[in-house]
């Protein structure tokens, strides 16, 4: 059989070829979004086997496996860890198609070096072995993995309420050049939908914050001191997942009203909740533009919506769906309130629903100033998303309604340390794509020029948004 997971794997003409090659394949990784664990980093994790570093927590597979008809007990259940492996790979034939079939064969090839043979029922126990045998290494410890794949800098999403300590602990390790750094992700300050869980998390930021918090202003006054405490670690990021933008009217006097209402303990109404939020959105936005950083919406995702399946496994287990929210409406208001008031930071948008892609890049095409380039971006392909066709869609809405050369590029979204494989992905896509207009005339015919642009994309571009210092 001919490999799979090739040199020139996803690059469909001579041009793309010499683009990846030539201007991508080499590159740093600078992974501005993830759910990596700082302290697997901090203590520089080993794994036993591959389900551990795998399978654990990986709510895509999850969700194939259920659709191949998989008992949950080889999936999150009572089986042994090979048991498990097996039920993945008998799975893998079956997502043919699916992005899960490509990024399965691309993880095994790096960092594994497994390319000349597919993941199945019958390979199953060579590569069980194969796998467990280099997990033992000192070559796939966390912090090596990330070293192979020349990882430069990785931004984890953190709450407000966290100590921050395993950052701290890595900032400490010797021989290890990856800069990890800490993202804001305020969500729980606006939850209110349970005030029950509310008044339990504003308890914590309270100690967090080493203050009382009795009023509203004491509220955003323990969150400016986090934000501070964040901006000394680091942190020049915040992230949001919300089901869309926020942007109800509302007065001072309303929402210290709703705060109070809130610390009773008394569920408040859904115009309250709504003005609580857009009041919430705004003000990490003020804060976020205070000190120079770039906030982050994540839009679009309807989770939990299996709630047999959500009270015995809990959250990202695979039962969060594309939403079909109002978006366009809500996020301008919100982004022009911010601009109005001259507090609009540097802002990516991530849709879910592929319906709003051209949607969001119009958008931030209403609210680009000239202050720096490309100031207002439209995030890359999320979730459902990040697959061939989405990042195609994706990237053809850029280039149709925006600057595609300023756009920042891939990030993982992701809790493993095999996922920056996704990063490959993106950029033979990338390169596929433009090779593909070089060669029908729709491009010019200049590798340099394109090149260029590639590099910035992939790598150069991210570099200069964030200002990082790598």
């Amino acid at each position: 059989m001919e490999q799979f997971i090739s040199d020139d794997f996803l690059l469909q003409n001579g041009t793309a070829v010499k683009l990846y090659h030539q201007f991508a394949e080499h590159l740093p990784v600078i992974d501005y979004h993830c759910h990596i664990s700082p302290q697997e980093i901090a203590e520089n994790k080993r794994w036993e086997n591959i389900t551990k570093i795998w399978l654990y927590g990986d709510h895509y597979k999850w969700r194939g496996m259920r659709t191949n008809g998989i008992d949950e007990k080889f999936i999150t259940g009572s089986a042994d860890d090979y048991e498990k492996f097996a039920a993945w790979s008998k799975t893998v034939p079956k997502t043919l198609g699916n992005p899960l079939y490509h990024w399965t064969h691309m993880e095994l090839n790096k960092p594994f070096g497994i390319s000349d043979v597919l993941l199945n029922e019958e390979t199953a126990p060579l590569i069980w072995k194969k796998t467990n045998a280099l997990l033992a290494e000192p070559d796939f410890s966390s912090r090596s993995i990330m070293k192979q794949f020349n990882v430069k800098l990785i931004s984890t999403t953190d709450d407000p309420v966290d100590a921050l300590e395993f950052h701290d602990k890595i900032k400490n390790v010797k021989n290890f050049e990856t800069q990890v750094l800490p993202a804001f992700r305020p969500d729980q300050g606006m939850a209110v939908e349970d005030s029950a869980e509310f008044i339990n998390w504003v308890e914590k930021l309270s100690d967090a914050a080493d203050m009382k918090i009795a009023t509203f202003p004491d509220f955003l006054g323990a969150i400016k001191k986090r934000h501070t405490y964040f901006h000394e670690r680091g942190c020049r990021i915040s992230d949001h997942g919300i089901e869309t933008a926020y942007a109800d009217d509302y007065s001072d006097a309303e929402i210290e009203t709703i705060f109070k209402k809130i610390l009773t303990g008394r569920q408040l109404q859904g115009d309250e909740i709504l003005k609580f939020k857009s009041a919430m959105l705004f003000e990490f936005g003020v804060l976020d533009h205070s000190r120079g950083w770039v906030q982050q919406y994540h839009l679009g995702a309807l989770r939990n919506v299996n709630k047999k399946m959500y009270g015995k496994l809990g959250p990202d287990t695979g039962y969060d769906v594309i939403g079909d929210f109002e978006i366009a409406r809500p996020l301008a208001k919100l982004l022009n309130r911010l601009d109005e008031n001259n507090t609009l930071a540097k802002t990516i948008v991530y849709n879910l629903n592929p319906r709003d892609n051209d949607l969001i890049a119009s958008i931030i095409g209403a609210f680009q100033d000239g202050s720096a380039a490309g100031k207002i971006q439209y995030g890359s392909a999320w979730w459902f998303l990040d697959q061939k066709d989405g990042i195609e869609k994706q990237l053809t809405s850029i280039s149709n309604l925006g600057l595609l050369s300023r756009f920042i590029g891939m990030l993982t979204d992701s809790r493993s340390f095999l996922s920056y494989s996704r990063h490959e992905y993106f950029r033979r896509i990338l390169c596929n794509m433009l090779g593909s207009d070089i060669e029908k005339g729709l491009l010019p015919n200049d590798l340099s020029l394109i090149g260029g642009m590639v590099e910035d994309i992939s790598f150069g571009n991210a570099k200069a948004y964030f200002d990082f210092n790598i």
